[in-house]
């Protein structure tokens, strides 16, 4: 998917898309497209496949999701950004976590709907107070919030819903010359993949308890040379024998302060697998990463160098992730897993 040269909300990149099927079955993903002063939208595509089944390309279908709310609007840019969106069938609906751009930076928010064509938000991720955490996520920036398809159990044993995000810890961002604050027991200052639940007998009596996570937990945090600045969430971690199979992206290079186009950065995917009884336990991590920068439409963009996996669905018994190309465009690869 590229930029339609028609649409002026599109001028600034199709990017980093959410996944999912309406009641007919039909595959569809929800890009991020930008329009000028950084303006985000949620928009619906239809994937378009080959003969053989492979995607190859989109038919638009509108905007489902706009920065109508106060909240998602600020003065140097606004909008919903890259959606991620989970299908929980024992709620029978899309759950949708994305980030409000608004007057403090980017703030983590989640909509839901059972069709993918409407969407009602429940509002902006309320982070529980932690006493042993020494500190209140909330002052915290936050992104790449990805919901679990299905509940696990949290670390106080009550059946939930579990969530990954990255919070960030520099308050400068924010507050020009505060600086990082980290949370207790908190060594490095990089920013990684947490996880927080929300118990499931309080989302299934009333859907809006899911903004309110709580036993917030480190997963991951950079290990690995294309990952030494920082690592987030990818799509909704996908069930495989061994565990969680996590799609993760790293980025290696440097980090200009505030909320700028970064310039010198390279983002890469790998993968890690969670286990299944405690998803803070990592059992298996690639060195290596799985996919980097390669094509024309990888390597030249809004940022260049980016692949940024936000989707990931399967088509006739094959895996397919979905992901942003240099902030610009998107495109998709085949998942397969060998014995190797």
């Amino acid at each position: 998917m590229a930029p339609d040269p028609d649409d002026p909300r599109e001028s600034e990149g199709v990017l980093n898309p959410a996944s999912g099927r309406t009641p007919d079955g039909r595959l569809h993903l929800l890009p991020r497209i930008v329009a000028a002063g950084n303006v985000s939208r949620v928009g619906l595509a239809e994937v378009v496949l080959s003969g053989q089944g492979v995607p190859v390309g989109v038919e638009r279908r509108g905007v489902v999701l706009e920065p109508d709310e106060g909240w998602e609007r600020g003065l140097f840019g606004s909008g919903v950004e890259d959606p991620r969106t989970t299908w929980v069938a024992d709620l029978g609906m899309h759950v949708m976590a994305y980030v409000a751009l608004g007057p403090l930076g980017p703030t983590p928010a989640l909509a839901v709907s059972d069709d993918l064509l409407s969407w009602r938000r429940l509002g902006p991720v309320h982070m529980e107070y932690d006493a042993v955490l020494d500190t209140d996520l909330n002052l915290f920036p936050n992104k790449d919030v990805v919901l679990f398809p299905e509940t696990v159990g949290a670390p106080d044993g009550v059946e939930s819903y579990a969530f990954l995000h990255r919070p960030m810890w520099d308050l400068g961002w924010v507050l020009p010359g505060e600086g990082t604050h980290l949370p207790a027991g908190v060594t490095d200052d990089r920013p990684g993949i947490w996880v927080s639940f929300v118990p499931a007998d309080l989302v299934r009596a009333d859907i809006s308890a899911l903004v309110h996570f709580g036993q917030h937990r480190v997963v991951a945090t950079s290990e690995h040379d294309f990952e030494n600045v920082k690592i987030g969430a990818g799509p909704p971690p996908l069930r495989v024998p061994e565990g969680w199979l996590l799609i993760h992206h790293g980025v290696r290079g440097s980090l200009a302060p505030g909320w700028e186009v970064q310039r010198d950065v390279h983002y890469a995917a790998g993968a890690m697998i969670l286990d299944a009884g405690d998803l803070t336990k990592v059992i298996a991590r690639t060195p290596e990463p799985l996919l980097t920068p390669e094509t024309a439409e990888e390597t030249a963009g809004t940022v260049a160098n980016v692949v940024f996996p936000t989707a990931i669905e399967m088509v006739d018994g094959v895996h397919y992730v979905f992901y942003g190309m240099a902030d610009a465009r998107i495109g998709v690869a085949r998942l397969e897993r060998t014995d190797a």
